[in-house]
């Protein structure tokens, strides 16, 4: 199978037109390397692009996606920690001053843990990796008692305070923010209309990003 002619389009226009514009920016990139501050965890929601969100220059944002923009509290082991080794390689090498973990509205993954439902596989990998939500489930109110749609926006914007949670797990970003070197963030991005709402430190209320 070819490959595909959408990605080979978008580059010629990339090529054609932004590359001449920042030509060298990625000429000084490639020499110096790159010195982000802001690292992203964003979803692999292909509607929740961080670099489109914010608006991002090549070499500002280093951004990890993963579904559901979870991290797992620290936990090392012999085994593979992909989410785990870039924060290590965001705060330890790149020095970034601020960590933004961004969540969405409309999350696939958070609706199929609240509904349990396709595609959880618990044999597998999602059922296991969406497990790292349900901590968040305690911050929310009980779901019959609220409209389920109400309910997965609680649980979204929540998931996003437990991961804040389970990044503080990690000795090397505790101690930066301890030390002030280092800032976390909650935002949450709407999907349908557009609009960032920002967490507040400390209350786990989410107000509208005014910047």
């Amino acid at each position: 199978m070819a490959f595909p002619k959408r990605l080979l389009e978008g580059y010629r226009a990339f090529r054609d037109s932004r590359l001449p514009t920042e030509q060298s920016r990625f000429r000084e990139l490639a020499e110096i390397g790159q010195s982000p501050e802001i690292m992203v965890i964003g979803c692999c929601d292909s509607r929740v692009s961080p670099e489109v969100i914010f608006d991002a220059s090549p070499g500002e944002l280093f951004v990890v996606r993963n579904v559901a923009n979870l991290v797992p509290p620290y936990s090392p082991s012999s085994s593979q920690h992909g989410v785990s080794s870039a924060i290590e390689f965001a705060v330890q090498a790149l020095k970034v001053k601020h960590i933004v973990v961004l969540g969405h509205a409309r999350c696939g993954g958070i609706r199929a843990f609240a509904e349990q439902e396709q595609p959880l596989s618990p044999g597998d990998f999602i059922g296991k990796w969406m497990s790292l939500i349900a901590p968040a489930t305690e911050r929310v109110a009980a779901r019959h008692s609220i409209p389920a749609e109400e309910y997965l926006e609680r649980l979204e914007q929540a998931s996003i305070l437990q991961t804040l949670d389970n990044l503080r797990t990690f000795p090397f970003v505790a101690g930066r923010e301890e030390a002030g070197e280092l800032a976390l963030h909650a935002a949450y991005f709407d999907v349908a209309t557009g609009l960032l709402a920002v967490g507040e430190e400390g209350v786990g209320d989410f107000s509208l990003a005014s910047g």
